[in-house]
């Protein structure tokens, strides 16, 4: 198994190499130096601790939606509703931060348990569909997308609209967010919120469930063959709805942690692109938690830095988006990547048995 992991993981560097030189290959369409790109790409994103901090806070909601998508995936479903449950989310401790008066301590507390129950019934939704009406969950998760889309279209404007504008909530007072002093201090007041923390301990804590409990056995199983697992006593229906519910839930913490931790308030008519941006980061991760948070964080320091790329250079921000959608590209064909491996590998096996052959012969003709 050991072997197998390595071997996924040694594919996801190649699909990330790959994604790389596509980008140099573009960027030298441009008329530009590929290395000198780069060198700025990922300057922009690490080159001193107030960088590495905005790096962490854009990476947060693509931990937490990556890990939604890449723990629905352990149960064979398709999350794809990641955008909603974060929206609904999001909402739902903006909600709770405007209308509490209360200490930090409490008020972040329920302002994050909000945000958690909120994603976990949107994602409830189409896994009970899923299980009891055996609706696929891909169409039942997109229409939730736009119900949450809607429900965010009405609700901000009629109960917690911003002072000036209709299309904004009003702004998140300081005891509900989860920017703290501190922390902002520590790395030079960048954006990092308490919501790193809480991606961390989700990682720590989803690895834990898949890898070390009886519950994330029975999750895996009915993800490798629903069937086999029934047959071994597994009620997969309610391995089914669980699975969504904490997939949802983990979408929802990262819309706590977008909207009232790098944001300070919440917008009508935007759906969150990190959302379908988790897809990506389940993907390069291979839906491991602990790939899923690296994969998270390289994501963030591209996104972080492309713009310092274009202030320096005349190259475009677009072309980091661009790589790493080829880096996707490549990630989501990286059995097209091991077949060449293989051939390669066995082609040289070959030629090295045949050279073998050759030699032995030459000996024996010589005696």
């Amino acid at each position: 198994m050991k072997v197998k992991l390595n071997k996924d993981y040694l594919l996801a560097l190649v699909a990330v190499v790959l994604g790389l030189i596509a980008g140099a290959i573009l960027i030298a369409i441009t008329g530009n130096n590929p290395l000198e790109g780069y060198f700025y790409l990922f300057r922009g994103g690490l080159m001193n601790i107030q960088r590495i901090g905005d790096t962490l806070a854009t990476a947060t909601p693509l931990i937490l939606t990556g890990l939604s998508v890449a723990f629905a995936f352990k149960t064979g479903l398709f999350n794809i509703g990641a955008a909603g449950q974060m929206l609904i989310g999001g909402l739902c401790a903006t909600a709770v931060g405007l209308s509490l008066d209360c200490s930090k301590p409490i008020l972040l507390t329920l302002v994050v348990l909000s945000a958690i129950l909120g994603g976990a019934l949107w994602g409830a939704v189409p896994g009970y569909l899923k299980a009891r009406f055996n609706v696929h969950e891909v169409v039942s998760s997109i229409m939730m997308n736009w119900i949450a889309y809607w429900a965010v279209y009405y609700i901000v404007p009629a109960y917690f609209k911003g002072q000036f504008l209709e299309t904004e909530s009003r702004k998140i007072p300081a005891a509900a967010s989860l920017k703290v002093d501190w922390l902002m201090n520590l790395f030079n007041g960048s954006y990092i919120n308490l919501g790193f923390f809480l991606a961390v301990i989700a990682v720590i804590v989803i690895a834990f469930i898949l890898n070390k409990t009886t519950f994330g056995y029975e999750l895996k199983a009915v993800g490798y063959n629903r069937f086999a697992a029934e047959s071994a006593g597994i009620i997969a229906n309610q391995s089914i709805l669980l699975s969504m519910v904490l997939a949802g839930a983990l979408a929802g913490l990262g819309g706590a942690a977008f909207y009232v931790g790098y944001a300070s308030n919440i917008q009508i008519g935007v759906s969150p692109s990190q959302g379908f941006d988790g897809i990506a980061v389940s993907l390069l991760g291979l839906n491991s938690p602990w790939g899923v948070l690296f994969a998270a964080i390289f994501f963030g320091v591209l996104q972080s830095g492309k713009g310092f790329m274009n202030a320096m250079t005349s190259i475009p921000p677009e072309i980091a988006d661009t790589i790493i959608a080829t880096i996707i590209y490549f990630a989501a064909t990286n059995i097209l990547i091991e077949r060449a491996w293989e051939r390669l590998r066995k082609r040289k096996n070959k030629g090295s048995a045949l050279k073998k052959d050759l030699k032995v012969d030459k000996v024996g003709g010589a005696e």
